[in-house]
């Protein structure tokens, strides 16, 4: 249905909620007008195609189970209920699960600790059974219907040729640095190679790993994919159902906390030759798709998802991958893009975060991402891993008086998945760049209703005036605030 036939005849009315850094969520109303003294940021002609947005979603780790249990029953209820439940705030409705531990686990663990296990006789959820999955548990009790992908930060160390769960040595690990110069094939590291804090500019990496930390021997590899037929198997005797899959998050990342670099010859040969044979032959239902990619290497990207083009659905973007999302839609138009990781930040929690994930979710959404994960969606205090790294989450728990607040970030998303159900299309988005500090996305539900998303990012009051069709929508933002516009 094209946005001018949805106009036609509705009321005119449009409710109108605004975020900023002392109030949040508070509605009002705009009409559309018939004229405009201003400048249009965008304009929606009606005829827009655009493109299906699926899934909004999040991540479940450890570190938010050891949160949420700071608080009280009721206080727990409340957090799932309006951040998983179809009437609540956020309305996730997918997960995304690791395989083993990822960084936001308390601390390395994974599914089979037994050296040359080809046969996976030792292989068990027993540790997710304690931990993850009892998360997971509160959350279906307010969305029943949630489903999950999957992928893994590390393979067991065994399986590793530094026989180790990270990368790079740290004080935060026990691998020996003398086990470094792997990743380059005998060439020394940069200190500072991988900054983790902050803004990462240029090329990232700098240097892409000389070889992969996975055995590449035949019986690892096969051991490997069939390790994630054992895991949807197991997930799904706990009534988790698993839908896709990825082989690895952030292959470009040599991280001193669990994490596998893989080369793209690495990446072409496990997927194409045994990931997804295995997974055709065993769970035909299970989508694969190829990342998770952190790199803006372009080139790179582009000979794995041309070796793989064949084999896998979709393509996971996080961090620097954002950069390539255009040119990636652009090339491969028939492969699902998600955001498969917002950016966690650093800890602070506080507005200036909140509005570089508003950001993000009008780049990667407005550029072609159809589906959307947060990464911790609660932790306590600045957030911190035990491998160092502060971060932010949508609600923050104080360790110490087991008080919680939900942080601007959490509004951020709101302002996105409380209105823009699974199934809109985005017909049109300008971004901060293109508008001077105002990025704006307008959006089209399955019910024909239209729905503006827009910012004033800048430090000063901004009008903000948006064409649909023959009428414009316009409204005066307050500096860095948030809006939300949806047709009565």
């Amino acid at each position: 249905m094209a946005l001018a036939i949805s106009l036609e005849g509705m009321a005119q009315t449009f409710l109108h909620y605004t975020t900023t850094s002392v109030s949040a969520w508070k509605q009002s109303k705009v009409s559309l007008s018939n004229k405009s003294k201003n400048e249009s940021l965008l304009t929606v002609t009606g005829k827009e195609k655009g493109h299906e947005f699926r899934a909004w979603g999040t991540c479940f780790n450890e570190l938010d189970l050891d949160a949420i249990r700071l608080l009280t029953d009721q206080q727990q209820q409340e957090v799932m209920r309006r951040l998983f439940a179809p009437d609540g705030d956020l309305k996730f409705t997918r997960g995304r699960l690791t395989m083993n531990a990822n960084d936001y686990s308390r601390a390395w663990y994974s599914c089979d600790t037994v050296a040359g296990d080809f046969s996976l006789r030792y292989f068990n959820i027993d540790h997710d059974k304690q931990n993850v999955i009892q998360l997971i548990r509160m959350a279906q009790r307010y969305q029943p219907q949630l489903t999950f992908w999957m992928s893994p930060w590390s393979p067991p160390a065994w399986m590793k040729i530094n026989q180790d769960y990270p990368v790079l040595s740290s004080r935060y690990n026990h691998q020996p640095k003398e086990k470094d110069y792997l990743l380059y094939e005998g060439g020394t590291v940069d200190p500072d190679e991988m900054q983790f804090l902050g803004e990462r500019k240029g090329q990232f990496p700098r240097r892409l790993a000389t070889q992969d930390y996975m055995i590449q021997d035949g019986r690892y590899l096969q051991a490997y994919a069939d390790m994630f037929v054992c895991f949807i198997d197991l997930y799904a005797e706990e009534h988790i159902p698993i839908d896709m899959v990825m082989y690895q998050n952030e292959a470009y990342s040599y991280t001193p906390y669990p994490g596998c670099a893989w080369t793209a010859e690495g990446t072409i040969r496990f997927n194409h030759d045994y990931l997804v044979p295995t997974l055709q032959k065993k769970h035909p239902e299970v989508k694969t798709y190829v990342g998770t990619f952190n790199t803006n290497r372009l080139d790179y990207v582009e000979k794995i998802v041309d070796g793989l083009k064949d084999d896998v659905t979709g393509i996971g973007l996080q961090w620097e991958g954002r950069d390539n999302i255009r040119a990636i839609r652009e090339r491969y138009p028939d492969m699902h893009l998600i955001s498969s990781e917002s950016e966690c930040g650093n800890g602070s929690m506080d507005w200036r975060a909140a509005e570089h994930t508003f950001h993000l979710l009008c780049d990667y959404i407005g550029n072609g991402c159809d589906e959307y994960y947060i990464w911790n969606f609660i932790l306590c205090d600045k957030g911190q891993s035990s491998w160092g790294w502060k971060q932010n989450a949508l609600i923050q728990v104080d360790s110490k008086t087991h008080h919680y607040r939900y942080t601007p970030e959490f509004y951020a998303v709101k302002h996105f998945s409380n209105l823009v159900s699974p199934g809109s299309r985005v017909l049109a988005y300008k971004s901060m760049t293109e508008t001077n500090g105002q990025p704006v996305i307008v959006f089209q539900r399955l019910d024909g209703k239209c729905i503006v998303v827009t910012a004033n990012l800048t430090d000063k009051t901004r009008t903000a005036t948006i064409q649909l069709g023959h009428k414009y929508l316009t409204i005066i933002a307050e500096p860095h605030s948030f809006h939300s516009l949806i047709q009565k």
